[in-house]
């Protein structure tokens, strides 16, 4: 239940499915960016993949003469997150969001694929010697605060860990004046530090989760749906926290949610994931004002509009297939409109289309 991020797991198993800062300011942008020149990605994953052996034991196997099962929870997922932006992940529960997330703080070991961070190997480095300095600068935001946060321990001691762990503060005095700084940094009072999580609301243990992420004066957050867990009043402040924690240090987020509304508050790019890959990559008011895979149309179809009130919404249509038999060519054929013969024994790859990046052979072939 510790909050410092350690090593891969023996044997993995998949995951189950304020207001404004006082004193905050604006970090300058870099003089690339200030010029209109695109800056080079702190963030490089390379076709990721992650593969879970779900089989039954090796004596079941032969007494019911049954074969291996692999279940493909990442399946080639590549992206970039430049300096300073957020890339937000949605989809369905199951399509693989969470796993992504684990691969890139290196709770998990891909099956294939790379992930380079600032232009290291970030897998190479979480084997050697180079792994903490490395954890340092990558943190994580667990969904669930109840869950992330030990029972047992004072505020005091959970967002200390981090510091202590990475040897940048000794002394108690130093320890404690850090501590409170990084509480009223997500507007709780240094004096919280004495309590336990078990005193505060659901939005304030998710704030001491990132006051804990930010101890080690991170430049990469990932967040696993931070937000989900709480009322709707309470994610309006912790997102505009984080927004204003990133305008301030120059944070650079992988946000990961299934609640479009918030993405569309948080990210500056979207990716769409479906059983496993990445179907849609675009800019956010791009992919909102102009969907382009069905999958996308289907779950912005879904959401309530003010001007559409009264009106009969389009549900999203059918069920996710069984990722440990998923359907040949395109995953999402069984549930498209626009399915043809092609789709359903071609798998189509990520092509660059008008802007966008999409995995469609309707839209590479212009019938939608």
């Amino acid at each position: 239940m510790s909050g410092v991020l350690a090593g891969p797991h023996p044997n993995p198993l998949p995951p189950a499915g304020e207001g404004v800062i006082p004193g905050s300011v604006s970090l300058p942008l870099p003089s690339g960016e200030r010029a209109g020149v695109r800056a080079a990605a702190l963030v490089e994953a390379t076709d990721l993949a992650k593969t879970f052996d779900v089989s039954a034991p090796w004596l079941n196997r032969v007494l019911e003469r049954k074969p291996r099962q692999l279940l493909h929870a990442v399946d080639g997922v590549s992206f970039s997150i430049e300096q300073g932006q957020t890339l937000a992940l949605v989809g369905e529960s199951g399509c693989g969001k969470s796993t992504v997330a684990r691969l890139l703080v290196g709770l998990y070991e891909p099956t294939r694929g790379s992930f380079h961070f600032d232009g290291q190997d970030a897998h190479a480095a979480f084997r050697g010697a180079q792994a903490q300095p490395l954890r340092r600068r990558i943190q994580m935001i667990f969904q669930d605060p109840y869950a992330s946060l030990n029972p047992r321990w004072k505020v005091a001691d959970i967002v200390g860990e981090p510091l202590q762990e990475h040897g940048l503060l000794s002394g108690r005095g130093e320890l404690r004046d850090r501590v409170g700084e990084l509480l009223q940094s997500v507007g709780l009072s240094p004096l919280d530090m004495a309590k336990y999580p078990h005193q505060f609301s659901g939005g304030q243990r998710q704030r001491i989760s990132i006051a804990r992420a930010l101890a080690t004066h991170p430049e990469f957050l990932v967040c696993d749906e931070p937000t989900s867990a709480l009322d709707v009043s309470v994610q309006a402040q912790v997102l505009n926290i984080m927004k204003d924690l990133q305008r301030q240090r120059g944070l650079t987020y992988l946000f990961i949610s299934h609640n479009l509304a918030v993405v569309r508050h948080v990210s500056d790019r979207v990716g769409v994931m479906y059983l496993g890959r990445l179907v849609e990559v675009a800019d956010k008011r791009q992919l909102f004002a102009h969907p382009r895979h069905p999958y996308t149309r289907m779950l912005l179809d879904a959401i309530p509009k003010i001007h559409d009130t009264g009106r009969a919404r389009t549900p999203v249509q059918g069920e996710v297939p069984n990722p440990l038999d998923p359907p040949t060519g395109c995953a999402f054929n069984p549930r498209c409109p626009h399915a043809n013969g092609r789709c359903r024994v071609e798998r189509p790859a990520l092509l660059e289309i008008g802007g966008m990046r999409v995995a469609c052979h309707a839209v590479e072939e212009g019938r939608i």
